[in-house]
């Protein structure tokens, strides 16, 4: 069992109208300005983006799944060509999850037990175990900057027994990871449960900052609750988390719920959303989302979003981008992922510059009065 890696986040500059915090992340692969996103690259690949793309549109740090590397290639193949960085070209930071949300999702294809969870690949049907000490085993082998402990995300709906039961589960499997962590300058991560209840929200948090980590996670959001319910999740948390160490809220990615989570002081967050929603032809601008398969782009010969700077925006028409998504061409994927990701990742770092100036707060409030989506015209007006 390794420590806390001392020294490696440093909130820079707290906005003094909000709790948004500018901080600095080290890992050995290189510093991240915090608030970040981080795209999923699920197979070691960030769907539709070379390397030299996520470089173009400035992505610090790019997540992969150990579920899914686990069960292809196999962790121990990627250790031997070099590890996770060599593997996939990417010389930046990389955070592996854990795969507990992936063999949770499995439905009645997984049995959890104390020992962890036996599951059946999606793959080819074949039986496996995931423990916490084989999540840790995987993602030490896989080489990753920050890695994950495994838990149990239970789902909305699950009932307070349930949910309360699972979040000390969670703290057992917690301290195991801790225990069979070993690998030096690699952080490990905590996450904090308890579903949509405040109360359980609390008592996981203190039970995971009582073991100890390098920085600590919101999971069980996203996973089909009210955008309500969500925000009061982060609003209780926000205050009761350590100060000295970085927030990341797992899964989430809506551009207004980032804002919402960076205007409450939160710093890491990951989401399929950008680049899901751009292989379905759904791209996100200054205005709003714009469903690109729609006729009334058929003849528009001007930019996707006028106020974008990426290469997309600069280079091809609102027409050209229809045509090629109704055509089914891979270039459709490959230029509305790039757009969404440099939205994404720019948002960030707009954020980043409102908390420098201590106008983060305006931002906000300027963000949510330019969005021409129903949901997000809501949360403005209340």
């Amino acid at each position: 069992m390794r420590g806390r890696v001392s020294g490696t986040f440093s909130v820079i500059h707290r906005d003094a109208s909000c709790g948004a915090r500018l901080g600095s992340l080290k890992t050995p692969h290189g510093d991240i300005e915090t608030p970040i996103f981080m795209p999923v690259g699920t197979n070691a690949t960030v769907k539709a983006m070379t390397p030299e793309d996520l470089r173009a549109v400035h992505a610090q740090i790019i997540l992969a799944n150990t579920y899914h590397l686990y069960l292809r290639p196999g962790h121990r193949l990627v250790e031997t060509l070099g590890g996770l960085h060599r593997f996939m070209n990417w010389s930046g930071p990389i955070l592996t999850d854990s795969g507990g949300f992936q063999v949770f999702s499995l439905g009645e294809l997984r049995k959890i037990s104390e020992e962890g969870v036996k599951f059946q690949s999606h793959l080819d049907g074949s039986y496996h175990v995931l423990t916490p000490e084989l999540s840790i085993k995987i993602q030490e082998a896989l080489g990753a900057d920050i890695i994950m402990c495994f838990d149990e995300c239970p789902a909305a709906t699950a009932d307070y027994d349930y949910v309360s039961r699972s979040l000390e589960m969670t703290t057992r499997w917690a301290k195991r990871c801790k225990e069979a962590h070993s690998r030096e300058g690699q952080q490990l991560f905590g996450i904090i449960q308890g579903g949509m209840h405040h109360d359980l929200r609390a008592r996981s948090l203190n039970e995971i900052c009582a073991v100890g980590f390098d920085g600590y996670a919101l999971g069980g959001l996203s996973v089909g609750e009210e955008k309500e319910q969500m925000y009061g999740v982060m609003e209780s948390c926000a205050p009761l988390m350590p100060q000295d160490a970085p927030r990341y809220i797992m899964g989430i990615g809506a551009p207004e719920d980032l804002v919402e989570a960076v205007w409450h002081g939160f710093d890491m967050f990951d989401c399929v959303m950008p680049t899901r929603n751009a292989r379905n032809g759904m791209l996100f601008t200054s205005q709003g989302r714009i469903n690109i398969k729609a006729k009334a782009y058929e003849e528009d010969g001007g930019p996707l979003d006028p106020a974008c700077g990426c290469h997309v925006c600069r280079t091809y028409s609102r027409a050209y981008l229809r045509h090629l998504y109704r055509a089914g061409e891979i270039l459709a994927s490959q230029l509305n992922t790039y757009h969404n990701l440099y939205y994404y990742l720019d948002l960030m770092r707009r954020m980043r510059g409102a908390i420098r100036e201590n106008r983060f707060t305006e931002f906000r409030r300027d963000f949510y009065g330019s969005q021409t989506d129903n949901h997000v015209q809501k949360k403005e007006e209340s």
